[in-house]
């Protein structure tokens, strides 16, 4: 029987992946921590869906290994910045913000495009921080980002992140167990920002945008991480508004948030408690989430 030394982020690592990756340090002694986390991905085949190194969540292991003390590491090199510490604004980009004041019919064809890494991810950034009263914030795992276009003008705009470990709502709404939920959260897509910038006045066009983002992007997640996804969640701040688009594109209430956030240490609301609301993605939603 194989012994678990430690639980990261739901994964068990064993005392022979422990030794394996001992001895990888061991054989590298010049190797920077980015590097040997790119040996032992290649060692241990620890790889997403898309074959790509979980290499990050390697290092971030390697680093929980380190603090309880079953490996030693080289000294820290490079330390990058941290998005959510030193917030790096978007470059100003020049759009054509004179009102569009039309019936949905009249808006003409639509295009909703994946941006993230081409050209047009800078012009997503900029409008949501120019525009989203949450400003612009890097989305962390996986992530997608969508721009909806009326011609060359952007009406729309999502981005998409790999959801909470642990939501309540949306845990006992599915039903799965915490050993399901571990294994099968990268089902889950998260809607962390959806914008219809204050210029574009079109009536019904923030549900109409919805419903047709959700049928596209289970594939649009197969293409780029080798895995679809079956459930889409957000979070509806009521404070300021209620969220009348989702629920008009037939999103679910699922219950509320504690208000306390993720890395909460007080167990005290610090926050404005919000709206869970989830959309199935399939008609078999549920049993490939408790596959």
């Amino acid at each position: 029987m194989e012994v678990i030394v430690l639980r990261h982020q739901g994964q068990a690592v064993t005392l022979a992946e422990v030794q394996r990756i001992r001895e990888i340090i061991a054989a590298h002694p010049e190797a920077s921590r980015r590097r040997l986390s790119e040996y032992v991905c290649e060692a241990l085949n620890w790889r997403q869906e898309n074959g790509a190194p979980r290499t990050m969540k390697c290092r971030s292991l390697m680093l929980a290994l380190k603090r309880a003390s079953h490996i030693e590491l080289p000294p820290v090199r490079w330390t990058p910045v941290n998005p959510l510490v030193t917030r790096i604004q978007p470059q100003p980009v020049e759009v054509d913000n004179s009102e569009i004041r039309c019936s949905l019919g009249d808006l003409g064809p639509l295009l909703i495009a994946q941006v993230k890494h081409t050209p047009q991810e800078k012009l997503l950034n900029w409008l949501m921080a120019s525009e989203h009263y949450l400003g612009y914030v890097r989305p962390c795992g996986e992530s997608l980002k969508f721009v909806a276009f009326s011609g060359l003008r952007p009406v729309g705009l999502f981005v998409w992140s790999s959801a909470p470990r642990h939501l309540a709502p949306r845990d006992k709404y599915i039903g799965w167990s915490p050993e399901i939920r571990r294994k099968n959260l990268r089902l889950v897509a998260y809607n962390t920002r959806f914008l219809v910038p204050g210029w574009v006045q079109v009536p019904h066009l923030a549900s109409h945008l919805l419903s047709r983002m959700t049928r596209i992007l289970p594939q649009e997640w197969q293409k780029v991480y080798g895995h679809p996804v079956y459930f889409a969640e957000t979070f509806v701040d009521t404070t300021r508004h209620r969220g009348t688009c989702y629920r008009a594109a037939n999103w679910v209430y699922m219950g509320k948030t504690t208000g306390r956030g993720k890395n909460d240490q007080t167990k005290k609301p610090n926050r404005t408690l919000k709206d869970v609301l989830g959309l199935p993605l399939s008609a078999d939603w549920r049993e490939r989430l408790h596959a």
